[in-house]
């Protein structure tokens, strides 16, 4: 037989501890970037995306893993680059070159971490960052580069 449960009146106490937790929640998400950042710089469909990187009006670098890269492919005209590289920036001034106001556009899976990245290479002095959202896979936003059916390329472990 169960036994019910006795509980107290809603008070002022639980209903601000209620507020924090949700509050302190909402920064932990935040934090561990379930949700993307906004990011106010550009922003590119992957249509665009492909489009602009073949005619070589952007660097499209894309930003994911190599295990990511071999399960999908490669946008046709991006550059694998895993933005956990230690030395990221070098590795993107070797495809991009050294100047700052190139045009690059960043692509990962459902566009969360290249928001991310488009942020931290706005602060770094980048000045013409320009986002993928719908990133190879889609998000509930935007078409992904695979749904889109635009060319890929396979990923080979010395094409990084």
């Amino acid at each position: 037989m169960a036994v019910p449960q006795k509980t107290g009146p809603v008070t002022r106490r639980r209903i601000l501890f209620g507020g924090a937790v949700m509050v302190a929640a909402g920064f932990a998400i935040r934090e561990y970037r379930l949700i993307p950042p906004a990011y106010a710089g550009g922003k590119l469909s992957v249509e665009q995306a492909h489009d602009k990187a073949a005619r070589d009006d952007i660097v499209l670098i894309d930003i994911r893993r190599p295990d990511e890269w071999a399960r999908t492919g490669i946008g046709a005209g991006a550059h694998p680059i895993d933005m956990r590289r230690e030395d990221f920036i070098a590795a993107l001034r070797s495809v991009a070159g050294p100047d700052t106001d190139q045009p690059i556009a960043l692509i990962c899976a459902r566009g969360v971490r290249s928001a991310n990245m488009s942020l931290q290479l706005s602060e770094a002095g980048y000045t013409n960052i320009i986002n993928v959202p719908g990133g190879m896979l889609g998000s509930r936003n935007a078409t992904g580069w695979l749904d889109a059916d635009l060319p890929v390329v396979a990923f080979e472990e010395n094409n990084e």
